[in-house]
């Protein structure tokens, strides 16, 4: 069952078109029409909607620009629907709705479900909806990541269980080679940081503060800066509370407060008032008495100290100079002392750190020989994977192309190491069996697919090694090897039956509609052995009204179908032997398409 399916296309003033709407569905959909009609037209509005380069030269002259839409439906948790999301799209009843604009001076506008997006989004979601192969538009497995890609999907668990191995040794090593070098190159910076905590931490406990000490000195300091003015002022005090023993007749807060009480206390029994009055006056009297005496004892311990006054005073000055180099401001408030004390604790856990960063570097350095190993170990097991599934690889895709009109040609899967060089980075680098090699994140091997097209030809990169037509035919045996494990759920062929003809193109349409069986697939053909197996039949027509050349896209089937096929295989609508061809052709196709 096909989950994303390109389900129409509407084109408007691009190239030959004027407007058409192009219905898809699922299976096989082949589009034809004669030379010159606009059929590869049909690839470049489905390049445009994908992120496709935007070309001026694109837009049909007089118009003002070009304008694609297409229709997608789409798995709603899907990767592409997720990525659409994200950009703020809305899917319109399951389905994405794409737009691209191109206007004659070569501005382009992208649009996806109704938000004004970056073209590059549209190459993103082209990366999971579908797969191009046309005479120019091969560059998706032509490069190295993406032929790796393929192999690895190709072998399945088989490469997915070391690949994942190895990627989680990869990673915890890139971790720690990045932590070790951390380490190493800011070890001069460490040593001066533990240097300066360890003097810092030196001085503080030399000097021995306590919490609230600076608090404590500065009452004293005030006390003994002030002792002379302080006892004159409690003995004063004392004498209007206890009266002066120098002088009898004075008069002191005591006697009069106690004669008070007499008074009261003599008729308190006449009114509760007064009685409690005089109870208050009586609670007066013995808290006086205590002041007076408090006030006795304070004056008489209380006398001048130059020398603890000074020794006072350096202390605090101590104090103040480890406040003033190590006391966060906005921490210190009042208590300074417990502020340093914070900074001293904090000190020693960082210093504690830095000391035993000597240690760890010795673990972390253990820690990576140790996952180097094991790296190793999954990088060679990697590689035995893929060069056994790189033999079957081959050997299916050269099956294919024995039936695509090259009998004789061969592919094989070059998995191959790349030596390090002298400037290379050792941290990048692995021995593998005696070989010192490059590796990545997926591994030490380089994938390359090499052709040779004939008996006694070099195998080379497909890349250089076959033509344009023979390229679409290798991109085809590829994906029918790939049939069910591809990651897209559509492919667009445009002449990948360049070259083909007779019984090898009965073969191409054949391979075709058996990828079409698991994919949706759209085809470009001019070969009617190669559209009489479509599951849908799509006619692109070229009509001329004056000056203007215009050309639209129509869905043929029945009595419609053989007349298009009559005229490809024969250029008359109306032969009778052309018909008959066409007729034996839907028949053969049906019958192939069912064994």
């Amino acid at each position: 069952m096909v989950v994303s399916v390109l389900e129409e296309m509407r084109i408007k003033d691009l190239g030959v078109i004027g407007d058409a709407v192009v219905e898809l569905s699922t299976g096989f959909t082949a589009v034809t029409g004669e030379t010159g009609a606009g059929k590869t037209m049909v690839v470049t509005s489905l390049g445009l909607l994908l992120g496709g380069r935007a070309d001026a030269g694109y837009v049909r002259a007089g118009a003002a620009s070009a304008v694609v839409e297409g229709r997608v439906a789409v798995d709603p948790d899907g990767p592409a629907a997720r990525r659409a999301a994200d950009a703020g799209a809305e899917l319109d009843d399951g389905a994405l709705l794409i737009s691209r604009t191109v206007s004659a001076e070569g501005r382009s506008r992208a649009h996806v479900g109704g938000r004004s997006v970056p073209a590059g989004l549209l190459a993103e979601l082209g990366e999971e909806l579908v797969a191009v192969h046309g005479q120019t538009d091969q560059q998706g497995l032509l490069r190295p990541a993406r032929q790796r890609e393929a192999l690895d999907r190709y072998a399945g668990d088989a490469v997915a269980v070391p690949l994942a191995a190895y990627r989680a040794t990869h990673r915890r090593l890139r971790e720690v080679d990045t932590t070790l070098a951390e380490l190493t190159t800011r070890a001069r910076e460490r040593a001066q940081e533990a240097d300066l905590l360890r003097f810092g931490l030196d001085e503080i406990a030399a000097a021995a503060p306590r919490a609230g000490e600076d608090t404590d000195l500065a009452a004293e300091a005030a006390r003994l800066g002030h002792a002379e003015s302080l006892a004159s002022a409690a003995a004063l005090a004392h004498g209007a509370l206890a009266g002066d023993p120098a002088d009898p007749e004075g008069v002191d807060a005591g006697t009069l407060v106690a004669g008070a009480h007499r008074a009261l206390s003599a008729v308190s029994a006449h009114d509760t008032v007064l009685a409690a009055l005089a109870d208050r006056l009586g609670e007066v009297g013995i808290l006086l008495a205590d002041i007076a005496q408090e006030l006795a004892g304070y004056a008489d311990g209380l006398e001048a100290d130059p020398l603890r006054l000074a020794a006072v005073e350096e202390r605090r000055a101590a104090l103040a100079h480890l406040v003033r180099k190590y006391a966060d401001p906005a921490a210190a408030g009042e208590d300074g002392a417990a502020a340093v004390l914070a900074w001293a604790e904090r000190g020693a856990t960082r210093l504690a750190e830095l000391d035993g960063d000597d240690d760890r570097v010795g673990e972390l350095t253990a820690l990576r020989d140790s996952l180097r190993a094991d790296l190793t170990a999954s990088a060679r097991d990697l590689t035995a994977a893929r060069a056994e599934a790189a033999e079957r690889f081959a050997d299916a895709v050269t099956e294919e192309l024995a039936h695509l009109a090259m009998p004789h040609a061969r592919v094989q899967v070059d998995v191959r190491q790349t030596d390090a060089a002298p400037g290379d980075d050792p941290a990048g680098v692995i021995d593998l069996d005696g070989r010192a090699v490059t590796f990545g994140p997926h591994g030490a091997d380089d994938v390359e697919l090499l052709l040779a097209p004939h008996p006694g030809a070099p195998a080379r990169p497909i890349a250089k090694g076959a033509s344009g037509g023979e390229l679409s035919r290798v991109m085809l045996a590829v994906e029918v090897v790939f049939a069910g494990t591809a990651p897209v759920p559509t492919y667009l062929f445009d002449e990948v039956d360049a070259g083909v003809g007779g019984k090898a193109a009965v073969e191409v349409g054949r391979r075709l509609a058996k990828l079409a069986e698991t994919a949706q697939v759209v085809v470009v053909t001019h070969l009617p052995q190669v559209a009489a197996f479509a599951d849908r039949h799509l006619v692109v027509e070229k009509t001329s009204d004056g000056s203007v050349t215009r050309s639209g896209v129509r869905t043929v089937h029945g009595e419609g179908r053989v007349r298009e096929l009559s005229r490809m295989l024969a250029g008359q609508e109306d032969s009778r032997l052309a018909r008959a061809h066409a007729e034996e052709l839907l028949a053969t196709a049906a019958r192939l398409g069912r064994e």
